[in-house]
């Protein structure tokens, strides 16, 4: 059995740059499911997966973005040893993030990963 990586979500593993978030939302594959759209592109198996997050005005006022924009870097961060694969992820909230609890934003989350087909399969 591989050793569980550690769940942790440090900056080295977060996405910053504009031109990175150009190229993965227009060379990566896209899904959109309930209230949020998952963009990714493949890195090599060496890498960490990393995470990018936008939450536009559309959403709501400062506050509301940034629990958004927490709840989607969370619900990451739980479920990172799960991908069958290492991966360069944008996720965008939707306008119907607002108000919602986790448990809702993960099962979006997780319904985004199977429709991509990014989950690992259950022995």
């Amino acid at each position: 059995m591989p050793p569980v990586r550690p769940l942790g979500l440090p900056r080295a593993q977060r996405i910053k740059l504009g031109r990175d978030f150009v190229r993965i939302r227009g060379a990566g594959r896209r899904v959109v499911n309930g209230c949020l759209i998952a963009n990714w592109t493949e890195m090599p198996a060496a890498a960490r997966s990393k995470l990018g997050v936008i939450a536009g005005k559309q959403i709501g006022n400062a506050v509301i973005r940034g629990r958004a924009k927490r709840l989607l870097r969370e619900v990451f961060r739980l479920h990172q040893n799960e991908l069958k694969q290492t991966v360069e992820m944008i996720l965008v909230a939707r306008p119907s993030i607002a108000g919602r609890g986790l448990d809702k934003v993960q099962k979006d989350f997780l319904g985004a990963l199977r429709a991509g087909q990014l989950l690992k399969t259950a022995p």
